[in-house]
């Protein structure tokens, strides 16, 4: 017992030296993350225990193609043509069509609001309730027969007397890769085990083959914007929640050899998302997609966040690009977004995580300032990342 006591002393020494070390680089200790999250993460949790699970069953789409289990969206920026308006629809960049069918989106959203903000309070309080509750709702969309979701997306991003689908649908499930990261923290906690993490891995494993082999996947990774960074993440994150080494080592490469090079400046700035009609926003969305890629997948010995190209770019450089203008969108060069460029920038994922890798605490608490909980739908949409608790160990 006297040995024991010592050792647990020792520990809790260790332990304190080393946030205090951290606090003294300038750097945010997970102990104060938590303090940070906590009062806004139980309220969340304690609202969402109350909520049922619906899934995409719950919301039969007219126009799909596909059957009730399969997710159906249509292109935001599509409306109907004046010159023809029962004809094909017609595109309007960054002007979303509110008539569009939204519902299988919006209820996919709602659950990964739900259920990272679960298993994040079950992090801070051990509480099984809440982690029961996020199963229950994982269960419903990926393992009960009854309404789980297929997983593939042929049907996504539809365009009424054009297409029945479209690669670019994938973006709508980037929303899953903090799903994902909650069931890999229930996983890690012990929590999760046998045959209920089986389940919720065959389909994470059946979609990352869609993904990685339907002709739509691979429309998707040669995109050639956020949306090419937004595939690749999802890939990085299902193939580590099934243990897929394979196709994490792929994204590294893909990281580095073809996102970098091919959709970052040598200044830092994103062009592709530069001339869109909502740069603004789409920078920030895409420095997120870029940061969480680094998250994911570096290792001790291949750290994404410290790579750079033969000719220098990197997210160091991209942060020392966006930084300025998150600090103070009146410096933007760029005109402003057609919508929404009032409600951005929101607490980006990108500020803590690069604060955190580059020992920058002029990041983390502009991140610290930022509004955690935007309620706007366009910003929700842009928005996947919301629970850093589930990330930082």
């Amino acid at each position: 017992m006297r040995m024991a006591a010592r050792s647990n002393i020792l520990c809790v020494s260790v332990a304190a030296l080393l946030a205090a070390a951290a606090s003294a680089r300038g750097q945010l200790t997970r102990a104060e993350l938590a303090r940070i999250e906590r009062p806004r993460v139980l309220a969340d949790a304690a609202r969402d225990l109350g909520e049922a699970p619906v899934t995409i069953t719950a919301f039969p789409a007219a126009r799909s193609a596909g059957g009730v289990h399969d997710f159906y969206s249509e292109g935001d920026y599509w409306w109907p043509d004046p010159k023809n308006p029962e004809g094909p629809y017609i595109r309007r960049d960054g002007e979303t069509n509110p008539e569009n069918f939204v519902a299988h989106r919006d209820a996919l959203r709602r659950m990964s609001q739900i259920v990272p903000t679960l298993v994040a309070a079950y992090e801070l309080t051990n509480d099984a309730r809440y982690a029961r509750h996020a199963v229950d709702h994982l269960r419903a969309w990926f393992v009960s027969e009854s309404t789980r979701m297929h997983p593939n997306l042929r049907y996504a991003q539809a365009i009424k007397g054009q297409v029945t689908g479209r690669g670019i649908g994938i973006i709508d499930t980037i929303h899953l890769v903090e799903v994902a990261q909650a069931v890999l923290v229930l996983e890690r906690s012990g929590y999760l085990r046998g045959q209920p993490l089986a389940d919720l891995q065959s389909w994470f494993r059946q979609y990352l083959t869609w993904l990685t082999t339907d002709r739509f996947g691979l429309d998707e990774r040669s995109n050639g914007n956020n949306h090419s960074v937004s595939w690749a993440l999802q890939v990085a994150e299902f193939a580590r929640l099934v243990g897929d080494t394979a196709q994490e080592v792929a994204m590294r490469a893909f990281f580095k050899d073809t996102l970098l090079p091919q959709q970052m400046a040598p200044d830092g700035s994103f062009p592709r998302e530069l001339a869109r009609t909502k740069p603004y926003g789409y920078s920030l969305f895409e420095l997120d997609l870029m940061a969480m890629l680094a998250v994911v997948l570096s290792t001790p010995n291949d750290n994404l966040w410290t790579y750079t190209t033969p000719d220098g770019r990197g997210l160091r450089g991209a942060m020392a690009y966006m930084y300025p203008y998150i600090a103070d969108k009146h410096r933007w060069p760029k005109p402003p977004d057609v919508m929404y460029f009032d409600q951005w920038p929101v607490r980006q994922p990108a500020l803590l995580f690069a604060g955190l890798a580059f020992h920058e605490q002029r990041y983390i608490d502009l991140w610290k300032q930022l509004d955690p909980e935007p309620m706007v739908d366009e910003v929700i949409r842009n928005y996947p990342i919301r629970q850093p608790l589930l990330w930082i160990r």
